[in-house]
C-alpha cells in the first residue's frame, strides 16, 4: 500500500493533537484507556464506533465527549420504536411560496452523530444509517447529498437482551469498524465519578481542542502510513480463517479486511510509527471483527462464542517476520 511518506514531523503533529483529545476525553471517561484508545484509532481512521454494554456504564457520556473535544457540528439522534428514516436522512418539503419542494437534512448532516440506542429503533430505520455509514452520503428522493468530512458515527446500543431491543442486521453491524464495551468502572474510579460528576455535569466544563480542518489532516497522514505486503496477506489470512472454520455460520467480510488495515494504520501513528506491524493487526483484530461473526449452532452449544473462536483462529495463523519495508 504504497511507500513509507508519513513524517516525523507529521507523525508528532499527529501525537500531539490526539492526546490532547484523549486527555481530553478522560476528563469525564475515567478508567477506561482502552476503550478512549479504541475511539481515537476510529476516528483517525475514518470508520464508524459501536458501544455496546448495559444502560448507566458511560457510553453516551463517552460518545458526547469525544464530540465536544472537536470543533465541529455535532448531531445527537436519539433511536426509539417511533423514529423514521426520514428523521435520520433528512425529508423533501414543498414550500408553498416558491412552489417547489425544498430539502430538510436530518440528523445524520453532521461531523459527528451520536446514534444514542441504535438497537431501539426499528430495522427500517437503522437502514437508514447504511449508505450514510459507508459511501459519505445521502439519497432522498433521487436527489444525493454529501456528507461533510469527517464524518463519524457514534453508535450505542443496548444487549439483545434487553427489553425493547432489535437485533442490528449483520450489514449495519459490518459497517461498524469497532465495537467496543465499556465494563463497569473499578472501585476507585467508580469514587473519582462520585467526587467529579455529582457537582454538575462534566460536559458542561468540556472544551474543544481541535476541529474538523485538523482531524482532516490528521486522517491524510494515516492515510500515508505504510502497510507492507507481508502484513497485508497475514490481514488477509485472519479474516480467511474466520471464513473457513466450521465454528462460525458467517466469517469476516472484505470489507472487515479493509476495515482491520485502515484501523492498523491508524494504530501505529498513534504510537508514532509510519509502517504497520503484524502485532497491530493481531491487537485490532478482536476490535475489529468480532461483532461481525456468527458462530455456529454447534459452538454456542458448547459454549464456544466468537471470541473464543476467533482468538483460536488468530493463534493459528502464522505471523510473518521482517516487515517493516
Amino acid at each position: 500500500m504504497g511507500s513509507p511518506t508519513a513524517g516525523g514531523a507529521d507523525l508528532e503533529t499527529l501525537a500531539r493533537v490526539m492526546e490532547r483529545v484523549r486527555t481530553n476525553v478522560e476528563r469525564v471517561i475515567e478508567g477506561k484507556p482502552e476503550v478512549v484508545s479504541s475511539a481515537l484509532v476510529v476516528l483517525l481512521a475514518e470508520g464508524h464506533l459501536l458501544i455496546e454494554d448495559v444502560p448507566g456504564v458511560g457510553k453516551t457520556m463517552l460518545s458526547k465527549a469525544l464530540a465536544r473535544s472537536i470543533d465541529s457540528t455535532v448531531r445527537r439522534i436519539q433511536f426509539t420504536p417511533d423514529l423514521l428514516p426520514s428523521d435520520v436522512t433528512g425529508v423533501s418539503v414543498f414550500n408553498q411560496d416558491t412552489r417547489q419542494f425544498e430539502f430538510r437534512p436530518g440528523g445524520v448532516f453532521a461531523n459527528i452523530v451520536v446514534g444514542d440506542e441504535i438497537n431501539r429503533a426499528s430495522p427500517k430505520t437503522q437502514s437508514a444509517l447504511l449508505e450514510c455509514m459507508e459511501e459519505r452520503q445521502v439519497t432522498v428522493d433521487n436527489a444525493t447529498y454529501q456528507l461533510e468530512t469527517p464524518f463519524m458515527v457514534i453508535a450505542t446500543q443496548n444487549p439483545v437482551e434487553m427489553e425493547g431491543t432489535y437485533t442490528l442486521p449483520e450489514a449495519q453491524r459490518d459497517r461498524f469498524m469497532v465495537r467496543t464495551s465499556m465494563g463497569y468502572p473499578v472501585e476507585a474510579a467508580e469514587l473519582a465519578m462520585i467526587a467529579g460528576h455529582t457537582g454538575g455535569n462534566p460536559l458542561d466544563d468540556l472544551e474543544h481542542v481541535t476541529d474538523a480542518a485538523e482531524i482532516r489532516k490528521l486522517t491524510a497522514i494515516v492515510g500515508q502510513v505504510y502497510v507492507a505486503e507481508a502484513v497485508q496477506r497475514y490481514t488477509v489470512a485472519l479474516t480467511s480463517a474466520t471464513r473457513r472454520t466450521d465454528e462460525l455460520v458467517l466469517g469476516a467480510s472484505p470489507r472487515a479486511t479493509l476495515h482491520l488495515v485502515r484501523a492498523a494504520k491508524a494504530y501505529a501513528a498513534l504510537h508514532g510509527r509510519d509502517y504497520v506491524l503484524p502485532d497491530d493487526v493481531r491487537a485490532l483484530a478482536p476490535r475489529v471483527l468480532t461483532h461481525r461473526l456468527l458462530p455456529s449452532v454447534e459452538a454456542s452449544m458448547n459454549g464456544r462464542g466468537t471470541d473464543e473462536i476467533l482468538e483460536r483462529l488468530v493463534a493459528a495463523v502464522p505471523v510473518p517476520d521482517g516487515t517493516r519495508g
